[in-house]
């Protein structure tokens, strides 16, 4: 029988590449996302518009570790994370580019705080990281790229009783030594 885990990398393999599975995406990565980081993060909040109406992001998990003695409550103190911002990019032969990265700046507001996550199917270019680093130095936010092979090992790292967050606090702090 298959762990969860398991179960979850299989699901996230079966998704079609390209718009016609974006969906299915969505759907397979935030169960990910669930599985690896509720109850320590609270459910998403999945397709959570603006008032208006604008604005539509992918997936938002609120953050209540007010305290700073595991990940989230480092991130929520250092990043002002209350809420983490995820969007999901199913693609197939386009790239994850600046204008991803804008947009996800965008739907960074106060209230949400300083931490966004970009969950993609590819690795984000050259403009990608340009733009991020921009991004970071004007508004102090940080929005980390996530590949499918990094919910993989995040998986795999639940599965050996490791806290998954240590990931997410690894790609930030790669980001603050890369940064420039």
């Amino acid at each position: 029988m298959a762990t969860p885990e398991e179960a979850l990398r299989d699901r996230l393999r079966a998704v079609p590449r390209g718009t016609s599975g974006w969906k299915q995406f969505e759907d397979a990565a935030i169960a990910v996302l669930a599985h690896l980081f509720v109850p320590q993060l609270a459910d998403p909040i999945i397709q959570a518009r603006s008032y208006s109406g604008i604005d539509r992001r992918d997936a938002i998990f609120p953050n209540r570790n007010h305290g700073a003695s595991n990940h989230w409550g480092r991130l929520l103190h250092e990043l002002d994370a209350r809420m983490i911002l995820v969007e999901f990019k199913n693609y197939d032969t386009e790239e994850i580019g600046k204008d991803e990265v804008n947009q996800t700046r965008n739907y960074l507001t106060k209230p949400l705080g300083r931490l966004a996550l970009i969950v993609s199917t590819k690795k984000p270019n050259h403009a990608a990281h340009l733009k991020r680093n921009s991004v970071y130095s004007e508004d102090g936010k940080v929005i980390v790229f996530l590949t499918v092979e990094h919910l993989d090992e995040m998986l795999y790292m639940k599965e050996r009783g490791e806290d998954p967050a240590d990931l997410i606090t690894d790609l930030v702090e790669r980001f603050y030594i890369e940064w420039e």
